[in-house]
């Protein structure tokens, strides 16, 4: 799944490259605002080291700290720049990720492209408070989990969450050094995109493995990972609590004609035809959710953050819009349905730039973005309910995690996949 920060292309990207700027119109102002208070609600929280840690609670967290963790839950993600000075640092690691870029002479590509791109991400992160809000929100998800887990897990407690990102602080190769300090024996990789992807969940494991592989040392840590959950009863509930809550903002005589957009993250065909399950991963919390809903509204599926020209699944969001819109729908929700916390590609590129401008040029009469799921109670039970029903299980991964793409062609896949079958869990 590449991200929205590729570069449509390559060879002369200087004259490429568009910047935009963006405005809030009056229509959608109280909603952006709203979203705003989000942000500034948790400018307390603070980081430790690379595990959850919150100013809120400090007794209970030291008290939990003075113990030695008999388990630990890493929770795993891309991440993103809390502020615009890390911006360029992000691009440079996302931009030289094999598993999720695959360039050639990536190693002379990739700092050349992060530099040219990041005036345009800063600016983009500067709209939305100046910087990602995603590692705020996983580390109060995280907190609030093992608060949880503890009570509704003795045998495996206590437990101890750690957050390891791909291209932004805490990056997975420090967690990992972290975990390995503390002398942990027992460690859950949960993977924090429902749905699995060999460019998003994928890439997080393959880090994992790359670090025992080159580590000179032997290790005593037994690893087991939760690959995907995109049907889980608790994120099902959570998403459609959301729409919901959403749909009742409509005017009474139109909720019912509200079409239903659940966005999620584009992905070249290139990868889709070699077989990843992401799609259909997608498509079944869809179901899920409209099906909890009792199927009361029209609905489709949509896709985001397509870059260059070539396919990409589709329609993609954005033209979702426009042609509904021409199709005389003018009632829209968005669903941001592939992703567990706030982060630019919500509160930027859906609040934003689709919300604000493509409806706005459209013609769209209403349009409104479903809550993120980021501390909603129902969300975080279903978090440590996941990791509960994981544990009791003795599995290290799903039964979908051995099987190869039948058109891969990343040899590290196979060897990470290898690496995670052979862990020994009592």
């Amino acid at each position: 799944m590449l991200p929205r920060f590729f570069p449509t292309r390559l060879k002369k990207a200087a004259s490429s490259l568009l910047h935009k700027s963006w405005k809030c119109s009056a229509q959608n102002h109280a909603h952006v605002k709203y979203l705003a208070a989000q942000r500034s609600t948790f400018g307390k929280i603070r980081y430790l080291n690379t595990s959850c840690a919150l100013d809120t609670d400090k007794e209970s967290e030291n008290e939990r700290s003075s113990k030695k963790a008999k388990t630990g839950i890493m929770l795993v993600n891309m991440g993103g720049p809390s502020t615009l000075d890390e911006v360029h640092d992000f691009l440079f690691r996302l931009f030289s990720d094999k598993d999720l870029i695959p360039l050639p002479a990536q190693s002379r590509l990739a700092p050349w492209i992060a530099k040219r791109r990041t005036p345009t991400i800063k600016e983009q992160y500067s709209k939305i408070g100046g910087g990602s809000p995603i590692r705020k929100w996983t580390e109060k998800q995280g907190h609030e989990m093992i608060k949880l887990l503890d009570e509704i897990s003795p045998e495996t407690a206590p437990h101890k969450c750690y957050i390891g990102f791909r291209y932004a602080d805490p990056l997975t190769e420090d967690t990992l050094e972290e975990i390995e300090k503390d002398g942990l024996d027992r460690v859950v990789a949960f993977t924090q995109y429902p749905q699995y992807s060999c460019s998003t969940t994928g890439s997080s494991l393959n880090a994992i493995y790359r670090f025992y592989k080159n580590r000179n040392m032997e290790s005593n840590v037994k690893w087991s990972v939760i690959d995907r959950w995109p049907t889980h009863p608790g994120l099902i509930e959570a998403f459609a609590g959301s729409i919901k809550n959403e749909l009742e903002k409509f005017p009474e005589t139109a909720q019912n004609e509200v079409v239903i957009l659940f966005s999620a993250h584009s992905l070249p065909m290139s990868v889709v035809n070699r077989g990843d399950s992401y799609p259909a991963e997608v498509a079944a919390s869809v179901h899920g959710v409209m099906e909890k809903l009792e199927w009361s509204n029209p609905y489709r599926v949509v896709w985001q953050s397509k870059v260059g020209p070539l396919p990409w699944l589709g329609p993609s969001t954005e033209e979702a819009i426009k042609g509904l819109c021409k199709n005389g729908q003018k009632y829209m929700l968005l669903v941001p349905i592939a992703f567990t916390s706030d982060h630019i590609e919500t509160l930027y590129e859906l609040d934003i730039e689709y919300m604000e401008e493509t409806a706005q040029k459209a013609g769209v009469e209403m349009i409104r973005r479903a809550a993120s799921l980021n501390d909603n109670p129902i969300f975080i039970k279903a978090m440590a309910d996941i990791v509960k029903s994981h544990l009791e299980s003795k599995a290290v991964c799903s039964t979908q995690l051995p099987l190869r793409c039948p058109m891969c062609v990343n040899i590290t896949c196979n060897e990470t996949k290898e690496f995670f079958r052979n862990q020994k869990i009592k």
